[in-house]
């Protein structure tokens, strides 16, 4: 919940019990004349402030109303009736944030907030994928711009992939557009992955048997179509941090986000969501814990957090994440930048898609 104290120094005390060991005092001062302004002026306006959890922590414990997961902040977008709607992530995440109310306005901190696994395929790719695999179901990650979400089936979050992907029963999918995702749930639905191929002119190919054409049929039983996208960040991580760690710390939990490499997610001790890993710190009794997912997320669990032992590599932080700050927050609330708009024909489509991901 934000910090709705009724003075600067009331915030400014609330910010330091919080995060004084995460955050130095002298930017806790200037932070907090921010985050009282924001609170202020997002009561008299009647806005929503969502955090993703990857937001840095002065923004994330002190002004959103609804902090979490792609899939909390979609659920959330969803039924909200306030207006605006501040959100703090990045641009995929305001898009769906306005598919999801359209008559709404939809305002993002950032100039740009892009993201690297959105930027990885485009609606054209998957018009393409849908000619070369007809009839076969596109599944696609959240982690999309919303005109590639108006191109497929249903959307998915990394944690209902593996649900979404098992209620296709058997039959062949595509899964996009993050290979890493794709693997990690191939694995856990028991299904076959393949790849095709972009080529330097722009179109796709199928490698391999069986043919393209007949995987919408018993040939593609068990089988995933996926997609060569990474996230700039997750790709980072190895098994040798892991293997590093774990002589350090013999007794450490490994959490790693589903967006690492199968590698990564075979040799950890658990993998989910945002929201999901932030629940099993929570729960664990374990001594330590190393967190591989946005730098970000393992200092928010460290403020909710303060008695576990939480080892960080914080030499991979997101920087489109970290476009998004408490001065642009505010700036947004007083100018009404950046006004998210998704034109009408897009939008209507791709609504279908994340309302079938919701249901």
């Amino acid at each position: 919940m934000p910090i709705n104290e009724p003075t600067i120094e009331a915030t400014y005390q609330a910010m330091q019990r919080k995060l004084g060991k995460l955050v130095p005092g002298a930017e806790l001062r200037i932070k907090a004349e921010l985050v009282f302004e924001i609170n202020r002026l997002k009561a008299e306006r009647g806005a929503i402030i969502l955090g993703h959890n990857y937001m840095e922590p002065a923004l994330f414990h002190t002004v959103p109303d609804v902090v979490g997961d792609s899939l909390e902040l979609s659920r959330r977008a969803a039924t909200t009736e306030c207006d605006p709607i501040i959100f703090c992530g990045v641009r995929f995440m305001a898009e769906t944030a306005k598919i999801l109310n359209p008559n709404r306005t939809v305002l993002l901190p950032a100039d740009r907030a892009g993201c690297s696994l959105a930027e990885a395929i485009t609606a054209e790719d998957v018009r393409q994928l849908r000619k070369l695999y007809p009839g076969v179901p596109v599944i696609t990650y959240i982690n999309t711009y919303a005109d590639v979400k108006a191109e497929c089936d249903v959307c998915c979050t990394s944690g209902n992939a593996a649900k979404i992907v098992q209620s296709f029963g058997d039959r062949c999918v595509i899964f996009l557009p993050d290979e890493y995702l794709a693997g990690n749930v191939a694995i856990e639905t028991g299904r076959k992955i393949i790849f095709p191929q972009k080529n330097p002119d722009g179109t796709v190919s199928h490698l391999g048997e069986p043919a393209a054409a007949t995987l919408s049929g018993p040939a593609g039983t068990g089988l995933m179509i996926g997609w060569r996208g990474r996230c700039e960040v997750h790709e980072k991580f190895t098994v040798e941090d892991i293997v590093t760690i774990r002589k350090q710390f013999p007794k450490v939990e490994v959490l790693a986000h589903p967006e690492c490499s199968p590698e990564v997610v075979a040799a950890s001790d658990f993998s989910a969501s945002t929201s999901q890993m932030t629940k099993f710190v929570q729960d664990s009794k374990a001594p330590n814990f190393l967190i591989l997912t946005e730098c970000s997320m393992g200092d928010n669990i460290i403020a909710e957090n303060p008695d576990k032992d939480i080892l960080r590599m914080c030499n991979i932080r997101c920087p489109h994440m970290n476009e998004i700050t408490l001065e642009d927050t505010l700036r947004a609330l007083r100018e009404n930048i950046q006004i998210i708009e998704v034109p009408h024909e897009i939008s209507v489509r791709a609504r279908r898609s994340l309302e079938r991901m919701l249901k």
